[in-house]
């Protein structure tokens, strides 16, 4: 087991209470959140949160921190120090008794980790199951859930991002779009509290982006808890309550989709969307 130290000198730079956007309790908290792979930090004090029902997008370069951040969520990655927490606990850690984090055990990490819903760039679809078989296998194997009630809750997910004729098909006989639409309702399947999206549409044709950004959007005017990262600036302007820049591995700032993108404060962020606006 390591411990996760609170940060390089020791004392969060950012107190998580400063961080919560309006009343009542976050969703997910980064707080003064580090992560190196040797030498090369790839996140240095990352620090936001996000409220329930909440939709908050992240733009930024390539190589700047941002799907680091999304797998250091649900703890594909582990973070050298710094906190974060979903639903108030945290993910990956427990705290002993000095108040310390240690790494949790591997079953305590998939339980955390099946309430968190990961949308990846490709798919990652088992290409030997059926397009409902992919959707139901979280269910049926993770959560214990009978096959055929599995099965009825597949179809319904299905249903929701318009492929439920599609139930029995390969992945290898869909196209890009409505297998990132498979994805993200295998997500779904598990009932998660928040929904992460790593670039959901940058493998997709052109033609093909409309169709999943639709489904996410649907996903937003439900409410749902979701952080997204995007090269497609005019759908987070759109479905975004927040927006954030990443660059170099820190937050350059974080605001509101209309001041972000018509009015940035940072000279950083300004030069970033005068190239691709």
């Amino acid at each position: 087991m390591c411990a996760v130290s609170s940060g390089p000198s020791g004392e969060s730079e950012t107190p998580v209470a400063k961080l919560v956007p309006g009343a009542g309790p976050p969703a997910v908290v980064l707080d003064n959140v580090w992560k190196r792979f040797g030498r090369l930090e790839v996140l240095r004090g990352v620090s936001f949160a996000v409220a329930r029902g909440e939709v908050l997008c992240i733009i930024g370069p390539s190589g700047s921190g941002k799907t680091t951040a999304l797998r250091c969520i649900n703890h594909l990655e582990a973070i050298d120090s710094g906190r974060i927490e979903v639903n108030g606990e945290p993910v990956g850690y427990r705290e002993d008794r000095k108040g310390r984090l240690r790494e949790d055990s591997d079953a305590a990490i998939a339980r955390r980790r099946s309430e968190i819903g990961f949308v990846f760039q490709r798919f990652n679809l088992w290409p030997h199951r059926t397009a409902l078989e992919n959707v139901i296998a979280g269910p049926v194997l993770v959560r214990g859930m009978k096959r055929r009630e599995a099965e009825l809750w597949g179809e319904e997910l299905l249903e929701r991002v318009g492929l439920l004729q599609k139930r029995n098909e390969y992945p290898g006989r869909l196209s890009g779009g409505q297998q990132q639409r498979v994805a993200i309702a295998r997500a779904l399947a598990m009932r998660p509290n928040v929904m992460l999206f790593d670039e959901p549409t940058s493998a997709l044709d052109p033609e093909m982006i409309g169709e999943v950004l639709a489904v996410i959007r649907e996903l937003a005017e439900a409410h749902m808890t979701m952080i997204c990262v995007t090269h497609e600036m005019g759908f987070a302007q759109e479905v975004a309550d927040r927006a954030a820049m990443m660059d170099e591995g820190q937050l350059v700032e974080i605001d509101t989709p209309s001041r972000l993108f018509n009015s940035p404060r940072q000279p950083r962020t300004q030069q970033f969307l005068s190239k691709i606006l």
